[in-house]
């Protein structure tokens, strides 16, 4: 990896760290989103670089998305965890109340009016945020070898799925809520997520890969009834998206699918050649819609950061299918598909440089969105953190105890 890209991403994640609190004194400034991929890029750039206080500052992040986001807020009645556990069970398990999302205003209360647009400001819990944060544990278990960060997301996966699904009283498949109470007790957003079923699913697979390699991560939750339920939820003609950030998630789905099923995973092996066509139609579009030609004060940086971060997704599965076909799971079909995707990775290579522009960084769009702006760009510099599942760890104890 080149060093320049190496000491972009340092300097954003420094940045990032001093103004939320995270290495200084200032207020913390949580929000789930934004923490769950600086977590991952902490973990890349320790390996990256070899210097273990960034493993460290990974660690110190999530204790405190935990000590935050895992309990009531500050303008709120209640207080403590939001699990509604006392002080010491709660420390043990932050995470079996779910987390919140950490916007700005208070949620809804039950007997305000529905306001779309004052919704977006308002705090709740997101299923699409809380898989994220789940990867982010996931992926400090397999860094460290540490077994109780699997824990915490398994039981941070069962706790969101037993809230999120539901079987409609008048019959029908598997539904999800798009948003929940900071309580998990009522619907914010009825709406199902376009890709949280999918999501889910993938992660689901992906915690309970590790938690069979990694030792002591055993016992429960085994998260088996609720793989099976989760994956019915799919539907995959209703999967396609032009929306960046969608093909993004879809890309990097993608390649956590790649993944898993080369470490010996159990899922299905044909929803990578279903999530490589379906990323090929939105990207056609999204190309041709010419957005990338529009200026910084148009366009949203994080949105189009999550398809330049998809788009290394999909050089790496080329990589990987390069360096060892032999255990490679593609079919001659996802070979073909991953070939027509490799021609969009400039697409990828165009929005990264754009945003790496200062005085691109210098418009309201880039400011008002700061955070997630700069660490989801850290993310695209130095992809490995977020998008590489780490195997290596999960045949030795860790040394270090829980």
């Amino acid at each position: 990896m080149q060093d320049f890209r190496i000491r972009e991403a340092i300097e954003l994640m420094a940045g990032f760290a001093e103004r939320t609190g995270l290495s200084s004194e200032c207020t913390q400034q949580r929000y789930l989103w934004t923490d769950a991929f600086a977590v991952c890029n902490f973990l890349g750039l320790s390996r990256a670089t070899g210097e273990k206080h960034y493993t460290a500052l990974a660690l110190r992040l999530v204790d405190r998305v935990h000590h935050t986001l895992g309990r009531h807020r500050d303008d709120d009645s209640r207080t403590g965890w939001i699990s509604g556990l006392s002080e010491r069970e709660g420390e043990g398990h932050p995470t079996r109340g779910g987390l919140r999302i950490g916007k700005e205003f208070p949620e809804r209360r039950p007997n305000q009016a529905f306001d779309e647009r004052l919704e977006w400001d308002r705090d709740g819990q997101y299923f699409h945020y809380l898989t994220k944060w789940m990867n982010a544990l996931d992926q400090v278990a397999r860094s460290t070898g540490r077994p109780q960060f699997n824990i915490w997301a398994r039981e941070l996966a069962e706790t969101a799925h037993h809230a999120f699904t539901y079987v409609p009283l008048a019959g029908g498949p598997r539904r999800m809520y798009w948003k929940m109470s900071i309580d998990l007790k009522r619907p914010l957003v009825s709406s199902m997520g376009q890709h949280d079923p999918l999501d889910g699913y993938i992660t689901y697979v992906q915690l309970r890969s590790t938690a069979a390699r990694l030792p002591r991560a055993g016992g429960d939750p085994k998260l088996n009834d609720e793989t099976r339920q989760i994956q019915a939820m799919i539907v995959t003609d209703e999967l396609g998206t032009a929306d960046p950030l969608g093909i993004g998630g879809l890309l990097m789905d993608a390649y956590r699918v790649e993944q898993l099923l080369r470490q010996g995973g159990m899922m299905d092996p044909h929803l990578l050649e279903t999530l490589l066509a379906t990323s090929i139609a939105g990207l056609k579009y999204y190309a041709a819609s010419g957005e990338l030609q529009l200026s910084a004060e148009h366009r949203l940086a994080f949105r189009e950061l999550g398809l330049a971060i998809g788009l290394h997704a999909v050089r790496l599965m080329g990589e990987a299918a390069n360096r060892d076909p032999t255990q490679s799971p593609m079919t001659d079909g996802v070979r073909l598909r991953l070939r027509e995707l490799m021609q969009y990775v400039p697409v990828g290579e165009r929005i990264e440089s754009f945003w790496r522009d200062p005085a691109h960084r210098r418009s309201l769009t880039w400011s008002e969105h700061r955070d997630i702006n700069e660490v989801m760009l850290a993310t695209s510099l130095v992809p490995e953190g977020f998008l590489v599942l780490p195997p290596t760890d999960l045949s030795r104890p860790h040394r270090g105890g829980q």
